[in-house]
Parts: structure tokens; C-alpha cells; sequence
């Protein structure tokens, strides 16, 4: 049995993490350099780090934040926000990431999929997907839409073609956050995280809503994610990472072990 993925996210702006509900009303919360270090030694077993103004901002990514989190931790970290270009993505990979999340860039131009695969290697592409719940109607006939810029702009994209054409593409991996549930600490997207990972060969990592260990089993257990994406449930210091795993362990989840 593969073992299942806990990673942590750090939204990070203006040189903070920071943490909203539903994309909103976010608040600073810590030094992400320190954050990741913390962390790294509880046992996780990745770091995602989105600069999540970059886009909307039309700015480059913190860049020296990137940097100074590769050098304290050891384990695969994954970078996105205001990627546009291919040198954009080797300079993250320069920085130390070992992976690129692309969300915005990618709707406005699919062709850098094909070429950050071509390029760096398909390992290295994660297709980071931003979507809400709209009900079904013929321009999105799964009933959830795509959105870019953090959350601010709706594509009148249907998630699940999306998410099949990036694979055809070229990503090596999806990174699937619900708006809806963002935040809420009331438990990850399952339908729509049920359907993807249905419809995909490729990992899914599901994202948006984590609040109790029991969240991530369901996700793992009833929508089959590889991996889950958490934040607010560690960031206030509620659980630690071998809180969750010990949970998950006993609840018959397979994860790796943790320092």
C-alpha cells in the first residue's frame, strides 16, 4: 500500500504567512522561514509555499523567501505564485524548490504545462487548480468552476476537463484546493476531490478545509487523495504532524514515519 502524503502549506505575503477563510480576510501569522524549519522537525512530508499576491499583483515571487526556506529544511518543497515563464521556474529551482506550482500562468498559457515538463520533467509540474462549486450548467458541466488570481476571478472553466487536459499536458501532479471549503476547519471537498482523482493518473493532493485529523482519513479513505494539504489546524497549534499521523496510522491510513 502506497503511503499516503501530509504536506503543509504556507501562504506567505508581503514576507508573512498568512491565513484567511475562503480566500478572505487573511491575517499574518508567523516567519514562514521559521515555520517550515518547525515543521521539517515534527515530520512532515512536504512544504508548499505560495506567494499568494504575486499573481493579482502582477509582481515576481518573494524569491529570497524561497531561498531561505530550501536551506533549513530537507524534503520535497514545492513553490507556486506569479510563475509566468520558464525562467520563473528555474529560478525557483535554483532556490532550492523542487517542484513548481502553476495556477493562473497555466489557464492564461496551458502550453507552459507542456513546456515545464518538457523541460525540467514532468515530476517537476504541479497543476495547482483553484475551484468552486457552481452547479452544473453547460459551460461547467461538473458542476465546479476554475478560478485564477488567488480566488479573484472566475474562468468559466470546468474543473474536471481542466484537470484532464493538464495531465495530457504534462503535469506530474494536482494540486486541488476547494474555495469553498478553504479555512472552514470543516473538512476537505470530497466530491470534487473524488471525481479528479477518478479521472486522473497522475497524484492529487486535496486542499481546503482541514480542521481535524478525521478530515484527512476521510479524504484518504473516501475520496482516495494521495496526499492532503493542511494549514490553519497546525499553524494555531491544535496538532502537530505526529498528532495527524499517529491518528491516521491507527485509523488504518498508511503514512510514512516522522522524526
Amino acid at each position: 500500500m502506497l503511503s499516503r502524503r501530509v504536506i503543509i502549506c504556507l501562504d506567505v505575503r508581503d514576507g508573512k504567512t498568512t491565513k484567511g477563510v475562503k480566500f478572505k480576510g487573511n491575517v499574518d501569522i508567523g516567519d514562514p522561514v521559521a515555520m517550515a524549519q518547525k515543521y521539517y522537525e515534527q515530520g512532515v512530508d512536504e512544504l508548499v509555499f505560495y506567494d499568494i499576491t504575486a499573481s493579482s499583483d502582477r509582481r515576481d515571487i518573494l524569491i529570497d523567501v524561497v531561498r531561505g526556506v530550501a536551506a533549513n529544511i530537507f524534503i520535497p518543497f514545492s513553490v507556486g505564485g506569479g510563475i509566468r515563464t520558464l525562467d520563473d521556474m528555474y529560478r525557483v529551482l535554483d532556490a532550492g524548490a523542487e517542484k513548481i506550482s502553476i495556477n493562473t500562468a497555466a489557464v492564461l498559457s496551458p502550453s507552459l504545462i507542456a513546456e515545464g515538463a518538457r523541460i525540467f520533467g514532468s515530476q517537476c509540474i504541479v497543476l495547482g487548480m483553484d475551484v468552486k462549486r457552481t452547479g452544473r450548467n453547460e459551460t461547467v458541466p461538473s458542476g465546479y468552476e476554475v478560478w485564477t488570481e488567488g480566488g479573484r476571478t472566475p474562468m468559466h472553466m470546468d474543473a474536471l476537463e481542466w484537470a484532464k487536459r493538464g495531465e495530457a499536458l504534462g503535469a506530474g501532479e494536482i494540486c486541488l484546493n476547494s474555495i469553498d471549503a478553504d479555512g472552514t476547519n470543516e473538512g476537505y471537498e470530497l466530491a470534487v476531490t473524488s471525481m479528479i482523482s477518478s479521472a486522473v493518473s497522475i497524484p492529487v493532493i486535496a486542499s481546503g478545509g482541514a480542521g481535524r485529523p478525521e478530515h484527512l482519513r476521510d479524504v484518504f479513505q473516501k475520496a482516495d487523495a494521495d496526499a492532503a494539504l493542511i494549514a490553519s489546524m497546525v499553524h494555531y497549534g491544535e496538532y502537530t504532524v505526529g498528532d495527524i499521523k499517529d491518528y491516521l496510522a491507527r485509523e488504518g491510513v498508511a503514512v510514512r514515519k516522522y522524526i
